[in-house]
C-alpha cells in the first residue's frame, strides 16, 4: 500500500510525495543546492508519471537554475515525452517554452542550441528555426560557430528557398572561406550559375586557396571553363574570353582543352564566325601535336555539324539558290581544312623546333607543284635555321634550294644560292665542304669543267688566317682548306681533267697537310705507277707509311710490298728483305700472317729455301693463336715439298707443343699417319700414346678408333693390352677431375630425383663435396685394380676386323697355355686366339727423299 503524504512546507503546500521518497526529500532538505542529490532523486523517480518527474525537475532548476546537467536532462526528457505526438499538439509549444526558459541561463551552451534547432526542424517551423539559428550564432562565441553551421547549412539545403540559402552560405563563407566549393556546388544545383562562376573565378585567382576535395588549380580552372563555356546565356557577369585567354597563358600544357572551351563558348552563344576565328588562331599557335589534334578534331566536328544543320534546314524549308551557294561554300571550306592538315601539323612541329632541318624538307615536299610556295619555304628555312642550333645538316637546305633552281633551268640563281651558302657560318667544316663540292658538281653536270676546277681550287686555297681543322673558335671558312672531302674531289678532277704535274701537286699538298687517308696514299701511288713513275710511287708509299701507324698502315704495307715484288722480283732482294723486316717490326699479330706469307713467297721464289723456312718458323710464333694451326699446316706443307717429309718431324713436335688440345690432337694424328706411311710403327705408336693423354674417351672416340685400327693392322696382343690399359687409365684420370665428376653426378642424380644429395639414400644431410671425394677415391681404386700385369706369353696377332667388344671379350678369356705362377698372378690376364695374318712388304714413299731423289 502506497502511503501518500503531503509535505507541510509553507512554500509548496501542494507538494505530494510517497513514502519511498522520504529519504531523498530529507537529503535534499539537508543539501538542497547539491546537484548530485537532485540527480540521485531524479534517477530514482524515472519510472514516476511524467508530471511528477517534470515537477521534480522544476523544483531542482528553481534552486539550481545554472546547472547544465539538470537543464540538459530535463530538456531531453521533455523532448522524448512529445516525440510520438503530432507537431500541432500544444505540448510542443510547452517544450519550446521550456527551451526558451533554459536559454535565459544556458545561452552559451552549443549542445542545447543544436538540440533545440533540430527539435524545431522536426516540427517544420522554418522561420522560427532560422531565427533560432541566428540567435544561437549571436549568443555563442565565434570559436563555437563551427558546431552550428553544419546543421544550419543542412537546414538551408533541405528547403527550396535558394535566396535564404544563398544568404546563409555567404555568411558562412566569411567564417570558413575554404568551403567555397560546397557553396559553388549548391549554386550549380540551384541553377544560379552566374554567381557560381563568379565564386569559382575568385577561388581560381586565389593562390592561397586549398581545395578540400584535393583538386588542383588547373582542375578548378577547367571546371570554370566548362561552366562558362557551356552556359553562355546564364553567365553574364564575367568576361569569358579574357578568363580563358588568361588560362592559356597560365596552363601552357593544356592549351588544346582551353582553346576548345573558348570556341565552344562562342558556338553556344551563336557566334559561329567568331568560333571559327578562335579555331584558326588555335591551330596556328599550339605547340604540341596533342593540342593540335584536339583542336583540329573539334574544328572538323564543328564544320561537319554546321554543314549538317544547313542541310537539315534547307530540306525543311525548301532549297533556294542562295542556300545552295552557302552549302557549297561550307563544303569547300571543310575540304580545304582537311587538305591543310599535313601542312598545319608540320607548322606545329616547326614551332616546337624551328631549327629542325628534316621538317623543313618535309614542308617543301608538301608544297609539291607550287613553285612560289616552295621558294618562300626555302627562303624562310635558310633565314630561320641557325646552323649552331640545327637538328640535322643545315647545308642540305641550301643545296636543295639551289637544286630546285637548277631543275627549273635557272642556273644563275642556283649559283647565287650556292655562293651565299659558302659564306654561311656553319657549325661543322664538313657542311661547308659539302657546299663547295655541290658547287663543283653543279658545274660538272653542265659540263663547265674549267669552272668546276676553279671553284675547288678556290675552296682549297690557303686563307689569310690559317686555323686547325677542329678549332671551334675559328669560322669554318678559315678551316675548310683542310677538308679531305674537297681535296679528294679536286684530286679526282685533276686526274680526269688536269695535267700530271697539277695532279701530283694536289696529292703532295694533301700529304703535306697531313690529312691523307690510306686510300688517298694508295690512289696517289697507283696514279704515279700508271704514268710509269715507279720510284715516285714507292716514295709515296713511304710517305704514307710515315703518316700512319698500325693497324691503319696495314693496307699501305700490303700494297707497297706486292707492287715492289711485282716490279723488281729478285733484282733488289736485300731491299725487299729490309722492307719486310721494317713492316714486321711492330706489326700486330692480327695482321702478321699476310706479311709473313708474302715474305716467305719472296724467299721461295727469289731467295733461299732455308730463309723461307726461317720465315715460316717466325710466322708460327708471330701470328694470333687462332691462326697458328693454319700457319703450321702451311709450314709443314712447304717443308715437305722442299726438304721431304722427314724434315717435318721437328715441325710436328713443335706444333704439338704450341697448339691447343684440339689442334694438337689433329697434328698428332697426321704425324702418326706420316710415320706409319714411312714404316716407323714404333714411332707412330709412341705418338698415339702421347696423344692419348689429351683425349677423353667419352668425347674423342674418333682418335681411339684410329688407334685401334692402327693396332689391328700393325700390333699384337701386348700392344692391344697396352692400348686398353692406357685407355682405362686416361678415362680414370678424367673421371677423377672434380668438376667433371660433379657435372656427371648432377646429371645422373637429376634424371632420378634432381638433387646431388640423392646420391646417398638416407643421408640427405651429407655434405655434397664429401660425396664427390668418396666417388673420386672409388674411381681411382677401380683404375688401379684395372691395370693388368704383363703376362709371359708368346706374341700373337689379332684379326683386322675386331671390334671394341671383341677385344674386351678376348681380354677376359683365359689363356690355355698360361703357366701358373701363384696366387699373385692376375686372374684377368688373358691370351688371344691366334689368327695368322699375311704380311706384305711396302715400298718407301717417294716423299721421303724430297728433292734429293733422282729423276
Amino acid at each position: 500500500m502506497v502511503v501518500m503524504a503531503r509535505l507541510s512546507r509553507p512554500e509548496r503546500p501542494d507538494l505530494v510525495f510517497e513514502e519511498e521518497d522520504l529519504p531523498y526529500e530529507e537529503e535534499i532538505m539537508r543539501n538542497q543546492f547539491s546537484v548530485k542529490c537532485w540527480l540521485r532523486y531524479i534517477e530514482f523517480k524515472q519510472g514516476a508519471p511524467k508530471p511528477r518527474l517534470n515537477q521534480l525537475y522544476e523544483r531542482a532548476l528553481k534552486l539550481l537554475p545554472c546547472s547544465y546537467k539538470l537543464w540538459y536532462r530535463y530538456l531531453k526528457a521533455r523532448r522524448a515525452q512529445v516525440k510520438h505526438r503530432c507537431v500541432t499538439d500544444p505540448a510542443y509549444e510547452d517544450v519550446n517554452n521550456c527551451h526558451e526558459r533554459a536559454f535565459v541561463f544556458m545561452h552559451k551552451m552549443p549542445r542545447l542550441w543544436l538540440d533545440y534547432c533540430q527539435f524545431l526542424m522536426d516540427q517544420g517551423r522554418v522561420t522560427h528555426t532560422r531565427r533560432t539559428f541566428d540567435r544561437a550564432l549571436r549568443a555563442l562565441p565565434i570559436t563555437q560557430h563551427s558546431r552550428i553551421w553544419p546543421l544550419y547549412l543542412r537546414f538551408l539545403r533541405s528547403h527550396p528557398l535558394p535566396e535564404t540559402a544563398v544568404r546563409g552560405y555567404r555568411r558562412f563563407l566569411k567564417l570558413s572561406p575554404e568551403s567555397a566549393e560546397e557553396y559553388i556546388e549548391y549554386l550549380k544545383s540551384s541553377d544560379r550559375l552566374d554567381e557560381a562562376a563568379q565564386r569559382l573565378a575568385t577561388v581560381v585567382n586565389d593562390e592561397r586557396f586549398v581545395s578540400k576535395a584535393g583538386k588542383s588549380n588547373y582542375q578548378l580552372w577547367h571546371e570554370l571553363c566548362d561552366l562558362i563555356s557551356q552556359n553562355p546565356d546564364k553567365v553574364q557577369s564575367l568576361n569569358v574570353d579574357a578568363i580563358i585567354r588568361g588560362g592559356l597563358t597560365r596552363f601552357t600544357d593544356q592549351l588544346g582543352k582551353l582553346w576548345c572551351s573558348l570556341a565552344d563558348y562562342y558556338i553556344r552563344s551563336g557566334h559561329f564566325e567568331k568560333a571559327r576565328d578562335v579555331y584558326e588562331e588555335a591551330i596556328r599557335t599550339v605547340m604540341t601535336v596533342r593540342d593540335f589534334t584536339q583542336v583540329f578534331d573539334s574544328y572538323a566536328q564543328f564544320e561537319e555539324s554546321m554543314i549538317a544543320a544547313k542541310m537539315e534546314t534547307a530540306s525543311e524549308l525548301g532549297r533556294e539558290e542562295e542556300d545552295d551557294v552557302d552549302l557549297e561554300l561550307r563544303l569547300a571550306r571543310f575540304e580545304q581544312l582537311i587538305g591543310r592538315r599535313p601542312l598545319l601539323l608540320n607548322s606545329v612541329l616547326l614551332r616546337q623546333n624551328p631549327h629542325h632541318v628534316h621538317e623543313w624538307h618535309k614542308r617543301v615536299a608538301l608544297h609539291q607543284g607550287r613553285p612560289r610556295e616552295i621558294i618562300n619555304t626555302y627562303t624562310e628555312a635558310v633565314q630561320t635555321v641557325d646552323p649552331f642550333k640545327a637538328t640535322g645538316k643545315p647545308h642540305t637546305l641550301w643545296v636543295a634550294f639551289a637544286k630546285f633552281y637548277e631543275d627549273n633551268g635557272q642556273l644563275d640563281d642556283a649559283r647565287v644560292i650556292l655562293e651565299k651558302a659558302t659564306k654561311v657560318s656553319f657549325k661543322q667544316v664538313d657542311d661547308l665542304a659539302s657546299v663547295w663540292c655541290e658547287c663543283g658538281e653543279l658545274e660538272l653536270r653542265h659540263e663547265n669543267y674549267d669552272q668546276a676546277l676553279r671553284l675547288l681550287r678556290k675552296a682549297t686555297a690557303l686563307p689569310a688566317r690559317r686555323a686547325e681543322y677542329f678549332d671551334g673558335s675559328e669560322p669554318v671558312q678559315n678551316r675548310v682548306y683542310k677538308s679531305l672531302k674537297v681535296w679528294s674531289m679536286l684530286a679526282d678532277l685533276e686526274e680526269s681533267l688536269g695535267t700530271f704535274q697539277s695532279t701530283k701537286a694536289v696529292y703532295d699538298r694533301i700529304l703535306d697537310l697531313r690529312i691523307a687517308t690510306p686510300q688517298i696514299v694508295i690512289n696517289y701511288a697507283m696514279f704515279l705507277e700508271e704514268h710509269k713513275y715507279f720510284e715516285e710511287s714507292f716514295k709515296a708509299y713511304e710517305r704514307g707509311i710515315s703518316l700512319f701507324k698500325w693497324p691503319n698502315v696495314s693496307d699501305i704495307w700490303s700494297t707497297y710490298l706486292t707492287k715492289f715484288i711485282a716490279r723488281y722480283g729478285g733484282r733488289k732482294l736485300e731491299r725487299a728483305r729490309d722492307l719486310f723486316e721494317q713492316a714486321l717490326d711492330g706489326c700486330p699479330p692480327k695482321y702478321a700472317k699476310t706479311l709473313y706469307l708474302l715474305y716467305a713467297q719472296l724467299e721461295e721464289e727469289w731467295g733461299l729455301a732455308r730463309h723461307a723456312m726461317a720465315v715460316y718458323e717466325r710466322a708460327t710464333r708471330a701470328v694470333e693463336p687462332a691462326q697458328q694451326y693454319d700457319m703450321f699446316n702451311i709450314y709443314i706443307k712447304r717443308a715437305a715439298e722442299v726438304y721431304g717429309v722427314t724434315h717435318t718431324r721437328g715441325i710436328y713436335q713443335k706444333a704439338i707443343e704450341v697448339l691447343s688440345d684440339e689442334h694438337a690432337r689433329e697434328m698428332c694424328l697426321r704425324f702418326a699417319d706420316m710415320e706409319c706411311k714411312l714404316g716407323e710403327i714404333d714411332r707412330a705408336r709412341a705418338i698415339y700414346s702421347f696423344c692419348s693423354q689429351i683425349c677423353d674417351p667419352r668425347t674423342t672416340g674418333a682418335f681411339w678408333q684410329t688407334w685401334k685400327d692402327f693396332e689391328v693392322r700393325h700390333g699384337n696382343e701386348d700392344t692391344i693390352r697396352e692400348m686398353l690399359r692406357i685407355r682405362r687409365s686416361v678415362q680414370a684420370t678424367y673421371n677423377t677431375q672434380v668438376n667433371f665428376m660433379a657435372s656427371q653426378m648432377l646429371k645422373v642424380s637429376g634424371s632420378a630425383t634432381g638433387t646431388v644429395s640423392d646420391l646417398a639414400p638416407g643421408q640427405s644431410g651429407m655434405d655434397d663435396m664429401k660425396l664427390l671425394e668418396q666417388r673420386a677415391e672409388q674411381l681411382a681404386a677401380e683404375a688401379e685394380r684395372d691395370q693388368p700385369q704383363r703376362a709371359q706369353s708368346k706374341i700373337l696377332f689379332v684379326r683386322s676386323d675386331a671390334s671394341w667388344e671383341e677385344l674386351a671379350e678376348l681380354a677376359q678369356q683365359a689363356n690355355p697355355e698360361e703357366i701358373e705362377l701363384g696366387e699373385d698372378e692376375d686372374e684377368d690376364e688373358m691370351d688371344l686366339e691366334p689368327n695368322e695374318v699375311r704380311l706384305e712388304q711396302q715400298s718407301v714413299p717417294a716423299a721421303v727423299f724430297g728433292s734429293l731423289k733422282e729423276d
